[in-house]
């Protein structure tokens, strides 16, 4: 056997040297002294020589029990080394030696008889300083109940990566016995877990030296090839007193708990944060569809691969109604879907906009019926077939690779609107109660929102109806003047229902021209305006003052909830080509007149309609043939980031452009492209008159 036979596997390749000193007799400094039959000293080590302080030269030959023994002990240490040369019986035991210094020392000993080939009797001494091995002794064994005892898993490795020891808290972390893991390579003792990353460390730690603490693992047991725990794994090189490489120790602590509970707090933290995003960005408009989509977005992918919202076709009317009943099939309206996969999930959605009927049955006629979440956690094919509407939808969703669902009631104010449906294809962990927890959470939120923007634009249905029935009628084209109108109503339907405009025919070819704005919005402010502007058409028939006609508003306006409002009333006679205005609190109209640059009439404004008792002044300026009158509310003109001035001043530049004088409308839509509020936070009314002389006929005819 070649040199390198003797060398243990794996150790020629971190440098180890046959020979080479070190191990536990160095510690112990174990020293070797023969006797001859007469009780001489025949062999003497070096390390007797540290023991008992005598050189080989000062002991050898002479008597040892002289030599090392106190005077008082000399008659007992020839007694026994004439037993062991005697009867063959080794003899062990600690006895007291003297030092060539003069000092005592307690030395433990080990005797025994030799016999050399001639027959002839030597005695053998093996002894060590007793302290010195008490102390070894006593770290070895607090080492080994250290090892036995601690909680924290424990092994010893050779430098081949073979266990050499483990301890009883390993064999239970690796579900394996002392017996399975001894001799064997970690790879083939760990063959449950994925043990090349393990393996580089190992041979990392050996090859530089350099501990790697606090390394994360996870994975199964022996016992539980799927079960889910995790460990934190240091390693350590191991070296004797002399820097040789004996191997590598592993230190495993079970962090299960731990790993679990900061999983669980991150998993906590991402739903606050999706609660969060979801308090941010649904509900930012009163848009149901719009509301529709912000929720399953915010869902996708932290909760779901697929997130569906489909709303019951009557709660859409905007009236309120009971949740539906079983028995029969529930009709949605699917409003929106997001998947974090488009290409394979979005296809198993119900098509967005469309009407689909669900038999009674379905999982999401169930939710909305019984008004509660419907969770499966593991999707069967049956499952697929109760989830779809129908054969195709259930074969879109098993194509999409559906294995978990969830499906939660929208509930806003007592009433089930319809059902968020929650899809997962590609994240594996199936839904839980703690993700029904949090998808009604979210869906609470979002149908609130929902049902807020069904309101809203219910009740803007509704102002808008009103509004154009009040204004059901075109304004006819008086003889004397050539009108053109807009009205835009707002886009908030909080806001909508307080504009009017008119053109009155009056007795003797006279036009009446008025516009409004109630001091108000909404369903009420319709009606305002709607009895307002009855009542001017009404006294335009009387043919009286402006003045007198606004002092007849006030008096009507201060019973009327909104009670407030603006209004400018003209009466233009072309006749006398003299137009009389007066104005409650309205802004001024503006005179556009050829060869002239725009002009705001200087009015007195008046106090808005509903004060009381406060009168009102007319004012008479001359009109031209082809001069323009501009009325308009103060949506035309009024936003949030200019001051009125301002946009006065842009009103009459636009009014100075050069155009085609005839072509009122095209007027009027230039006006309301450049000038209106891009938000429409305002209705605005628009009413635009040119002076038409020469088709008046003449007086009297």
């Amino acid at each position: 056997m070649g040199a390198t036979d003797a060398i243990p596997d794996g150790a020629a390749s971190v440098g180890a040297t046959p020979g080479r000193p070190g191990g536990l007799l160095d510690v112990l400094g174990v020293a070797a002294v023969m006797l001859d039959a007469d009780g001489r000293i025949a062999l003497w080590s070096p390390q007797a020589e540290k023991l008992f302080g005598w050189t080989a030269r000062e002991a050898l030959g002479r008597p040892a029990a002289r030599l090392l023994v106190a005077p008082e002990h000399v008659e007992l240490v020839l007694r026994l080394f004439s037993q062991v040369m005697a009867g063959g019986e080794s003899w062990a035991g600690v006895f007291p030696v003297r030092h060539k210094d003069g000092s005592t020392r307690l030395v433990e000993f080990r005797n025994m008889r030799l016999l050399d080939e001639h027959g002839e009797s030597y005695a053998l001494g093996i002894a060590t300083d007793q302290a010195v091995l008490r102390r070894v002794e006593r770290d070895l064994a607090l080492s080994v109940r250290l090892v036995a005892q601690s909680p924290i898993g424990l092994a010893v490795l050779d430098t081949g990566l073979r266990y050499v020891m483990v301890n009883p808290a390993l064999e239970r972390i690796n579900g394996l016995p002392a017996d399975s893991h001894i001799g064997r390579h970690v790879s083939e003792a760990l063959s449950f877990l994925d043990t090349e990353a393990v393996v580089s460390r190992m041979r990392e730690v050996l090859r530089t030296g350099r501990p790697l603490l606090d390394q994360f693992t996870a994975g199964g047991t022996a016992a539980d090839p799927t079960a889910d725990q995790a460990w934190s794994v240091s390693y350590y090189r191991l070296e004797d007193p002399h820097g040789r490489v004996l191997g590598l120790a592993t230190s495993v602590v079970d962090i299960t708990e731990q790993h679990r509970a900061a999983a669980e707090a991150a998993r906590a933290r991402r739903r606050l944060a999706v609660i969060a995003d979801a308090s941010a960005t649904v509900g930012t408009t009163l848009d149901v569809d719009r509301t529709a989509r912000e929720l399953a977005e915010v869902i996708v992918p932290e909760l779901a691969d697929l997130a569906a919202v489909d709303v019951l076709d009557s709660a859409l009317d905007g009236r309120r109604t009971a949740a539906p009943s079983g028995g029969g099939s529930v009709r949605f309206r699917a409003l929106a879907a997001s998947a974090a996969h488009p290409a394979d999930a979005l296809r198993a959605a119900d098509p967005t906009g469309g009407l689909v009927s669900y038999e009674a049955d379905r999982l999401i006629t169930r939710c909305v019926t019984e008004a509660r979440p419907v969770l499966v956690a593991q999707v069967t094919e049956k499952d697929l077939v109760r989830m779809a509407a129908d054969q195709d939808g259930a074969a879109r969703l098993g194509q999409a690779g559906v294995h978990s669902s969830l499906a939660v009631p929208l509930i806003a104010r007592g009433e089930v609107l319809g059902a968020l449906s929650l899809h997962r294809t590609r994240n594996p962990v199936p839904f839980d109660e703690d993700d029904a927890v949090l998808a009604v959470e979210l869906a609470a939120r979002a149908a609130v929102c929902i049902d807020n923007a069904r309101s809203y634009q219910s009740e803007r249905r509704t102002a808008l109806t009103l509004q154009r029935h009040l204004m059901n009628h075109r304004p006819p084209q008086p003889t004397a003047m050539e009108i053109a109108y807009r009205y835009q109503p707002a886009q908030a339907a909080s806001e909508v229902g307080g504009d009017w405009f008119d053109a009155i025919p009056v007795a003797g070819d006279k036009t009446a021209l008025v516009v409004g704005d109630v001091m108000g919005s909404g369903i009420n402010a319709a009606a305002t305006m709607g009895q307002l502007r009855t009542t001017a058409r009404a006294l335009a028939d009387l043919d009286l003052d402006p003045a007198e006609v606004l002092r007849h508003l006030d008096h009507i306006a201060t019973g009327l909830d909104p009670a407030f409002a603006t209004c400018l009333y003209a009466v233009y006679d072309p006749h006398r080509s003299l137009c009389r205005i007066a104005v409650a609190g309205h802004l001024p109209p503006v005179l556009v007149r050829a060869g002239q640059p725009p002009e705001l009439l200087d009015l007195p404004t008046g106090a808005p309609l509903g004060v009381g008792g406060v009168p009102f002044e007319q004012t008479t300026i001359p009109l031209r043939d082809g001069d323009r009158l501009v009325l308009y509310t103060d949506g035309l003109i009024e936003t949030r980031e200019q001051a009125l001035d301002t946009r006065l001043d842009t009103l009459l530049a636009l009014l100075a452009v050069p155009g085609p004088e005839h072509d009122l409308e095209g007027l009027c839509d230039r006006l309301l492209g450049e000038l209106r509020d891009a938000h429409g936070h305002d209705d605005v009314a628009l009413l635009i008159a040119r002076v038409r002389a020469n088709q008046v006929p003449a007086k009297g005819r």
